[in-house]
């Protein structure tokens, strides 16, 4: 669950993105319009209008999540004839990750195929840097991270190996002073734990 609002670019509209649906349409009660898939009647998203009204918000752009933002958001579906309840996890999804292993990808020369160890998991993350090595400490965007650059992390299969994440560039993390080369960004061993969230 990723929430977004930025008063001068979309009004005032709190724009709520669940999950990526195929055949879009929608349907608003209220000041609430609820996006959905008309084949499968999943869910992606909602829009708030009026989010002033039922949230302050001083936010522009990506909204950060706490239990009182998603208990303001379900009171505001209820009020306007809405039985959803929406759920979200407030884990961090910018992490100290290890790369366990690191294979050549079987169907393509210039990307990688690693283990990484976040803490709590082992994710499988497809990696095109050419710096990418086992025993590195790096950044890890999870599934459900929103990228400096707007770009929402996704589950996906490149060249049909599955990648659940992404290892980060400095560039990618909009960091003061990151060079222009490509790579991703290699952590001092001793400052950083597994796990631990990555700020920037």
């Amino acid at each position: 669950m990723n929430v977004f609002y930025n008063l001068e670019g979309v009004g005032d509209v709190l724009l709520i993105n669940l999950s990526d649906i195929e055949h879009r349409t929608f349907e608003r009660k209220g000041d609430v319009a609820r996006i959905y898939d008309e084949q499968t009647n999943k869910t992606g998203g909602f829009n708030l209008f009026n989010a002033s009204q039922y949230i302050q918000m001083d936010a522009n752009g990506q909204v950060e999540l706490n239990k009182e933002l998603v208990d303001k958001i379900n009171e505001a579906l209820e009020k306007n004839g809405f039985a959803d309840k929406l759920e979200a996890d407030f884990s961090p999804k910018f992490v100290v990750g290890f790369v366990n292993e690191k294979e050549k990808h079987p169907n393509a020369d210039k990307l990688s195929v690693c283990k990484v160890d976040v803490g709590t998991e082992e994710l499988q993350i497809v990696c095109g840097a050419p710096n990418v090595d086992a025993g590195q400490k790096v950044v890890v965007a999870k599934v459900g991270a929103v990228m400096p650059s707007g770009m929402i992390i996704k589950d996906a299969e490149l060249r049909g190996v599955p990648s659940s994440g992404m290892i980060c560039s400095a560039r990618e993390l909009e960091l003061p002073n990151a060079p222009q080369e490509k790579g991703i960004l290699v952590l001092e061993d001793e400052k950083y734990k597994v796990g631990q969230e990555f700020k920037f």
